[in-house]
């Protein structure tokens, strides 16, 4: 009997072999890489290249139904590990293995945003992250400052890592097709951030404040955080809005205030 795709989980199933080769291109799998991990294999479709070309290969998948079939799928072709669990609560530290994994997948697009930030917080166990998203997430996790697409996610993405556009993807390459576009991310954690924070849970606090009122001026997005003393010490004008503010400048003033403290 043919799965159904759930739309409680998100399920938009990769077929398109043309959009699957690029993919796998993209990541590069080599069998003397670090381990890799996929989030969301679903019935397997990107898992079978990269079980062949790595011969082990670790799964996150919440759907129990998909499991037997991504098992048929793959069996002798390598070792799959498959780890039946919420990819949110995912700990990459547990899994086992030394040093940074490789982290690839489909991402269901209703937890992409919450599951980056997740990940984000294990920087330090990732080498890389392939992540198929719908195009606007990935607009976003790349975002240049003074566009419309700049905010939290792409000032926070950005901090700890290299974000790359690789190529977007149609409707037509799902089954079911979504009503929106995809494309392929690349995120690349730096072994230590460029501009780095003194206090990052604060960095984060600010960046978080700043764009929760994104339309005002930084004067009163940042009031009780923030100075308007504090801003211009930092180089950055009051009246400026936060999508115009750099993650440099985040970084600057967050540093500022730390040191007021």
């Amino acid at each position: 009997m043919e799965h159904l795709p759930r739309k409680r989980f998100g399920q938009h199933f990769l077929h398109d072999p043309g959009v699957l080769h690029r993919l796998v291109e993209a990541i590069a799998p080599r069998p003397n890489d670090p381990p890799m991990v996929e989030i969301g294999p679903g019935l397997g479709a990107l898992t079978l290249p990269l079980l062949q070309r790595l011969g082990r290969l670790d799964v996150v998948e919440l759907d129990r139904d998909v499991i037997p079939r991504l098992e048929d799928r793959c069996r002798g072709v390598g070792e799959l590990r498959i780890h039946a669990l919420d990819a949110l609560e995912l700990d990459l530290a547990s899994l086992g293995h030394p040093g940074p994994l490789r982290v690839v997948g489909n991402l269901p697009y209703n937890i992409s945003t919450p599951l980056i930030f997740h990940l984000l917080g294990q920087a330090g166990h990732i080498r890389d992250m392939h992540f198929l998203l719908q195009k606007e997430v990935v607009d976003r996790l790349t975002a240049r400052p003074g566009t419309g697409a700049y905010g939290r996610l792409g000032v926070m993405v950005q901090y700890r890592c290299r974000a790359e556009a690789l190529f977007p993807v149609g409707p037509g390459a799902f089954r079911p097709p979504p009503k929106v576009e995809s494309a392929v991310v690349r995120l690349t954690p730096f072994d230590r951030p460029p501009h780095e924070a003194q206090d990052e849970a604060l960095l984060a606090r600010l960046v978080r404040q700043a764009f929760t009122q994104r339309r005002k001026t930084l004067r009163n997005a940042l009031k009780g955080l923030a100075s308007p003393e504090q801003l211009e010490a930092a180089g950055i004008e009051p009246v400026r809005r936060p999508e115009t503010v750099s993650v440099e400048e985040f970084v600057t003033l967050a540093n500022r205030l730390t040191a007021a403290c």
